[in-house]
């Protein structure tokens, strides 16, 4: 959550009750007032909305009016469903598993369901479309939300949209007064000076900072704000907005401060970021270190990182940004519009540089392996920030690193809708602005079609894969790996699309070309030939499927071990070729070794433990052993509600599994209890018409019940 500005005071004239209306069950927005809008048409809309949000977000925390606070600066959709898994971790306590879509739905289901009063902020939510199926109520809940569109278009009905405008003359005053108690004499002129800014929020707060880090007046301050503002008005068409003025002699202010150029390269360096929270680590790196080190100045502004921060500290004191210094490293925070404002003033000869500069600087601090999925939250947010602003000059020599950067922290993050729109967005640039068969055009559309199948969509991976394949058979020599893994991805595919018997075509001719470059015991021939096999098995020839499976298992095996994560997947997979064959002895013993060794290497509580024990059972099942598959179907069950939560589309299929064991067993009102909980949170939980939901229902249906 954003710091409370210096001097902030509460808006009982223009905010006034909002705390009566935001009770538990509500949604409000907080949204500009249009005639604000009207009054301010050169500059863009900043009534202080944010600041209220975190002032009623604080309040009914330290009230103990709430016991969950999630805020999340909802700029996009990536950003909600990140800001909903990290929450949902801190609620449930339960680690993410499956895509963070899933994730993201199943909290809010939670939040549905939930007794705990709790409090979630969306601050500066532009679309509606960016919460489609992740809206949050629910009976003990708040939703709050703020948005830079000045119609009520944020929410859906029930909202209460609030439109924001300027402070009242009283509030003015009392956030003037505040800002500037350490020395009241600066109070002088105070009333003149708050009608002369027009009480813009954000205006008088840039005003105050200039104000309280200098000897000036509120008198001696408009003295020089009237004179700015006409000495612009004379070369512009109309009369400037006060926020407009006030900026200028901010920068004044802080050039006042530091002599040095490197005050306007940073202020157009956080231009382009996230104004929401750039990383304090940024401000560290050899990339910005070096773009400021490029001016020619008496002042060392790039000799070491806290160089930079006394540039920070010196526009800060000017009112130009704020700092949290609530985390480690602290973060710097820039209004957007003050941010708008910056770009539109500034040349394109210097927003460039700077956007090169931003661009390595997030390279820079972007961990190579990102441990949870919202580890690269604020990164991403950055990123996205960055693209909308200077996309061009980030394809100077093709596409950019930070670009495939993303994306590929989308991919990594299980954001697969995200990751979709993204690199499709990415791919239509590369066809725009790159040559045909350029090498970041190749890699874009693999990752483009490895995100569709991920997603699901099979048809749309096949023909980009077909695409890639073309490509890379054009450009690249035969039987190059990259070909191979073309190939076999375009496999995985037409596996999914139920177009087997191309997956097997596919498949061979990988698997040949991977026995001719790599050897017979490379590991990427042993994983060629593991697809082989699900071809096979796709395509119902369990034979020869299990003849693969079997030669690959003995060279795994001898080649890493029994106990390697790989073999026992093969083996696992081996397991179930057996059980569809009919070799259900077979299929047993394979599963029983393959559990054991997963539990001795991964423990009970791992996902892939859990559904060994739940194939196993399945066998058991089969064999017609049904007290040892009730058994382990049990066990599955409750392992996999502890650890993947109760809701997770994989429990949910555990249990109705159950439901139809309990019901063969003769437990017919277990079966059909069970089987109505499960009905229950498909349908809550799951997509509309998720294929599980209509299997539970159609169960029902067999067991004679609605």
């Amino acid at each position: 959550m954003p710091p409370l500005a210096e001097g902030f005071t509460d808006r009982p004239d223009t905010a006034g009750g909002l705390a009566d209306v935001l009770v538990p069950g509500s949604a409000v927005a907080l949204v500009p007032n249009p005639a604000t809008a009207e009054s301010l048409p050169n500059w863009p809309r900043a009534c202080g909305k944010t600041q209220i949000a975190a002032l009623i977000a604080e309040s009914l925390w330290r009230s103990n009016g709430i016991d969950g606070l999630i805020w999340i600066s909802a700029t996009n959709r990536a950003a909600v469903m990140s800001g909903f898994v990290q929450a949902s971790v801190a609620a449930t306590g339960l680690e993410p598993t499956g895509t963070a879509d899933s994730v993201a739905i199943r909290f809010a289901s939670w939040l549905a369901e939930t007794r705990q009063p709790w409090l979630v902020v969306l601050d500066d939510l532009a679309e509606a479309v960016d919460l489609s199926g992740l809206w949050p109520e629910g009976p003990a809940g708040r939703l709050l939300i703020t948005s830079p569109r000045p119609v009520p278009a944020v929410g859906r009905p029930g909202t209460r949209v609030i439109p924001i405008g300027f402070f009242s003359a009283r509030e003015a005053l009392n956030g003037l007064h505040e800002r500037l108690s350490v020395n009241p004499v600066q109070r002088q002129g105070a009333i003149d000076l708050v009608e002369t800014l027009g009480r813009e929020p954000l205006a008088l707060g840039q005003a105050s900072a200039a104000v309280a880090s200098s000897n000036l007046t509120c008198r001696d301050y408009r003295d020089l704000f009237i004179q700015r503002r006409d000495e612009i008005w004379a070369s512009a068409d109309e009369i400037p907005s006060s926020a407009m003025v006030t900026w200028v002699l901010c920068l004044e202010r802080a050039e006042s401060l530091l002599p040095s150029p490197s005050i306007r390269l940073t202020l157009v360096f956080l231009a382009l970021l996230d104004g929401h929270g750039v990383p304090g680590a940024v401000f560290g790196t050899r990339a910005l270190i070096a773009y400021l080190g490029d001016v020619a100045t008496p002042y060392p502004a790039a000799a070491d990182p806290r160089q930079v921060w006394d540039v920070l500290l010196a526009i800060e004191r000017s009112g130009l940004i704020d700092i949290n210094r609530d985390v480690t490293p602290p973060t710097v925070l820039m209004n957007s519009a003050l941010q708008t404002a910056i770009r539109l003033a500034a040349p394109a000869e210097i927003q460039e540089p700077a956007a090169r500069a931003a661009a390595r600087a997030l390279l820079e601090v972007w961990p190579a392996d990102e441990p949870v999925p919202w580890a690269a939250a604020s990164l991403r947010a950055n990123a996205a920030s960055l693209l909308d602003s200077a996309i061009d000059a980030l394809w100077d020599e093709g596409c950019h690193p930070l670009l495939l950067r993303v994306g590929r922290s989308l991919d990594e993050a299980r954001l697969t809708g995200p990751a979709v729109d993204f690199w499709q967005d990415l791919a239509a640039r590369c066809d725009a602005k790159l040559t045909p068969g350029h090498p970041d055009a190749l890699e874009v559309a693999a990752r483009l079609a490895a995100a569709y199948l991920t997603a699901g969509n099979a048809d749309e991976a096949i023909q980009w894969y077909q695409r890639v394949l073309a490509d890379r058979t054009r450009e690249l020599a035969p039987g190059h790996p990259a070909i191979v893994a073309a190939r076999v991805s375009l496999a995985q595919a037409l596996i999914m699309a139920r177009e087997p018997a191309d997956a097997v075509t596919v498949m061979l001719h990988a698997v040949d070309e991977y026995e001719q470059s790599q050897g017979d015991g490379h590991p990427e021939t042993l994983s060629a030939r593991d697809e082989l096999a699900s071809a096979y098995q796709a395509a119902g020839d369990y034979a020869a499927a299990g003849r693969l499976l079997a030669r690959s298992l003995a060279d795994r095996e001898r080649l890493q071990g029994p106990r390697d994560a790989l073999t026992m997947a093969t083996r696992d997979r081996l397991a179930a070729v057996c059980l569809a064959e009919g070799k259900v002895k077979d299929a047993i013993s394979q599963y029983k070794r393959v559990l054991s060794d997963r539990e001795k290497v991964l423990g009970r509580a791992h996902p892939d433990t859990i559904a060994t024990a739940a194939s196993l059972s399945a066998a058991y099942q089969a064999a017609g052993r049904m007290p040892a598959a009730m058994q382990f179907a049990e066990r599955c069950c409750a392992d996999s509600e502890r650890v993947l939560g109760p809701d997770h589309a994989d429990t949910l299929a555990r249990l109705a599994s159950l439901a139809y064991l309990y019901y063969a067993v003769g437990r017919v009102g277990d079966a059909v209890r069970l089987l109505h909980d499960v009905a229950g949170r498909c349908e809550r939980v799951l997509p509309y018409r998720h294929p599980l939901t209509q299997a539970v229902r159609q169960g029902l249906l067999n067991m004679g019940e609605a």
